[in-house]
C-alpha cells in the first residue's frame, strides 16, 4: 500500500472528523485514510485539505468536506465487485475514494476542463478503475448500465430518471435533492423495479445543470 505525503494528517482527519462522528465502515475509513486530498485540491488550497470543510477546485466547482464525502460513501456502500456511476466528478476525489471500494467507477463530468483535472489526478495515483466522461451526468451513461451504485455528488430538483433505469435491482443511489440553496441527502434502493427512498439530513452542493436537473449557469 503507497504511503502518501501528509498521513498524519489524514490520520487526524479521519478519527477527529469521520470516525468520531459516527462513520464505521473500516473499508471506507482505510480508503480516506490512504487516499491523498490534497492531490485533488489546486494552491492554495491544498493547504487546507484536511480540515473539515468544502474547498473550489476552480470552474465555480468545489470538493465536498471529508465528513460528507465519507456519509454519502457509506449509504451508498459499494462492494468490491460492484459498478457505481457517480455524477460529478469534480477534481475526482470521491472517484478515487470509490475505486478503493469498488470493482469499476465511471464518473461523469459535463466541464471539460473539470474532467480533464480529475483525469490527471486519477492518473497521478495510478488509479485505473476510474474513468472520467464528459457528458451530460442527468442523464447516465447507459452503455455500462445497469449500476449497482449510483451517487450524485450536485444538488438536483429531482433525481433524474435516466439515472433511476440504470440503477441495477438491489442497487442504491445516493444524492442530495432540493432548490439550489438547501437539499436533503436522499438513499433510494431499487427493490424489484419498486424505489424506497430514506433521508439523511440537510447538505449544500452546488447544482446539477443538465437536461434533468437545473438550467444553465456556472455550476
Amino acid at each position: 500500500m503507497t504511503e502518501y505525503p501528509r498521513a498524519g494528517e489524514r490520520l487526524r482527519m479521519v478519527e477527529h472528523q469521520i470516525a468520531a462522528r459516527g462513520i464505521k465502515h473500516p473499508r471506507i475509513l482505510a480508503a480516506m485514510q490512504q487516499i491523498p486530498r490534497h492531490i485533488f485540491i489546486p494552491p492554495p488550497h491544498d493547504r487546507s485539505a484536511y480540515d473539515d470543510s468544502p474547498l473550489p477546485i476552480g470552474n465555480g466547482q468545489t470538493i465536498s468536506q471529508p465528513y460528507i464525502v465519507a456519509v454519502m460513501t457509506e449509504l451508498l456502500d459499494p462492494k468490491p465487485e460492484d459498478r457505481i456511476l457517480e455524477i460529478g466528478a469534480g477534481s475526482g476525489y470521491q472517484a478515487a475514494i470509490l475505486a478503493m471500494l469498488a470493482a469499476e467507477v465511471i464518473s461523469i463530468e459535463r466541464i471539460p476542463a473539470v474532467a480533464a483535472l480529475a483525469r490527471s489526478n486519477l492518473e497521478t495515483l495510478g488509479i485505473t478503475n476510474a474513468k472520467v466522461i464528459v457528458a451530460d451526468g442527468t442523464l447516465g451513461h447507459p452503455p455500462d448500465s445497469p449500476y449497482n451504485g449510483i451517487i450524485i455528488t450536485a444538488a438536483t430538483p429531482q433525481i433524474p430518471k435516466p439515472l433511476l433505469d440504470q440503477l441495477d435491482d438491489g442497487g442504491q443511489l445516493v444524492a442530495p435533492v432540493g432548490d439550489r440553496d438547501i437539499q436533503e441527502l436522499v438513499r433510494i434502493k431499487n427493490s424489484g423495479g419498486r424505489f424506497v427512498e430514506t433521508h439523511h439530513g440537510s447538505v449544500r452542493f452546488v447544482p446539477l445543470i443538465g437536461e434533468y436537473g437545473w438550467e444553465g449557469g456556472n455550476a
